[in-house]
């Protein structure tokens, strides 16, 4: 005989979390600060991208970057030499954000100047996938090392992303890495995809991400 009941809470923690990222949204439709929600694994080039993109839009759009990291200051400190606003988010060792958490981290940064405010995730395929930050656009890095294969891997990732950068094309000689073979495990998954190859250090495909966003942000703050 069970002397102990089973209470299933993870149904109701999703479903919290998506109404406080609906509220979030619609503050940010307010405020006119579209919120770019970045994910990858550790090592992909968030950084790296990151400092192009600002380099590329800052004359355009007021960009704010929260950098969210278990712990360490590494990637604040890098985005601070950009001239961007920034701000660090340590999450005491949560491998991902929820809404409250970014609604928080936008307080800390202060959106009443921010035309764009990208969300630098925590590096990995799994739990940051699973919890919707309130961000406007989801956008996720595929590095060429990481294998074509992780779209079957991770698919929630793949599955919730708006835009997909497979990053560092300057190495595709040296890898097994089949640039049509991920795009058609991508589309099973994620039929609407945007899908762009780029290399954040040569600046390959760059034009097409900095437009994607320009676009995205400039249509959503009016």
């Amino acid at each position: 005989m069970e002397g102990f009941r089973i209470l299933e809470v993870k149904q109701s923690i999703f479903e919290n979390n998506d109404r406080e990222a609906d509220r979030l949204r619609e503050d940010l439709k307010k405020d006119r600060t579209f919120l770019l929600n970045l994910m990858s694994s550790p090592g992909s080039g968030k950084t790296t991208t990151l400092r192009r993109t600002i380099a590329a839009l800052k004359d355009e759009l007021r960009i704010g970057v929260m950098e969210a990291d278990i712990d360490s200051d590494v990637d604040a400190a890098t985005i601070e030499k950009t001239g961007a606003k920034v701000i660090q988010i340590h999450t005491g060792g949560m491998c991902h954000l929820d809404a409250g958490m970014t609604r928080q981290g936008l307080e800390g940064l202060g959106t009443e100047d921010v035309d764009l405010a990208i969300l630098e995730n925590i590096g990995n395929l799994v739990c940051p996938a699973e919890f919707d930050t309130g961000a406007v656009k989801n956008a996720m890095i595929l590095s060429v090392p990481e294998g074509d294969d992780k779209p079957l891997k991770y698919p929630l990732m793949f599955s919730i992303c708006d835009v997909l950068l497979i990053n560092k094309i300057d190495v595709l000689p040296y890898f097994d890495f089949d640039i049509e073979a991920c795009k058609t495990y991508v589309r099973r998954l994620n039929p609407n995809m945007v899908i762009i190859p780029i290399s954040s250090r040569t600046g390959e495909g760059m034009d097409e991400w900095f437009q994607w966003l320009r676009e995205q942000t400039k249509s959503f703050i009016g």
